[in-house]
């Protein structure tokens, strides 16, 4: 197997790289995807260490991240006792497990803190009471329409 990336590997990697950025995930979790993206077989950890010069703890968290949402998945290659990954091409998989490991709890976890903030004002004697009502309010509002929206968004995205 080539140790270094092809010019085609580089530049699809790094496009996975600026994704990851994007979405706040370690630069190695593009890394990983991209590599994993743009190769037509398996890879083995030393493999995506070797091609990519990272460490074995980076390339094990970032495939931990991938597998989490559904990016990377687990394929038996025969004779090897080694497990070997490939990535996941459906755009809607992707996403979707991206949305249910680190959209959704977020919005969850809104619930019991926009009662906690609700409580607090509650509980202010400040003479801006009314007006930070309204902006826990407005608050509320926005993560309503957020939980209504990811599902009608996800729809939009064509299963492949």
């Amino acid at each position: 197997m080539q140790t270094t990336l092809t010019e085609l590997e580089q530049e699809i990697v790094d496009i996975f790289v600026r994704m990851a950025g994007v979405l706040n995930l370690p630069r190695s979790v593009g890394e990983l995807y991209g590599l994993l993206f743009i190769s037509p077989s398996p890879l083995c950890i030393n493999d995506c260490m070797e091609k990519l010069g990272i460490s074995k703890g980076s390339t094990s968290q970032g495939l931990k991240i991938l597998r989490s949402f559904g990016a990377v998945k687990t394929v038996y290659v025969p004779g090897e006792r080694r497990d070997y990954f490939e990535a996941e091409s459906g755009l809607r998989k992707i996403v979707t497990g991206f949305v249910n490991e680190q959209i959704r709890p977020h919005l969850e976890g809104g619930n019991e803190r926009m009662g906690r903030l609700e409580e607090l004002v509650r509980v202010s004697d400040s003479e801006q009471k009314e007006f930070f009502a309204d902006r826990i309010d407005r608050l509320k509002g926005w993560q309503k329409r957020a939980n209504l929206l990811l599902p009608f968004a996800l729809n939009f995205i064509k299963p492949e």
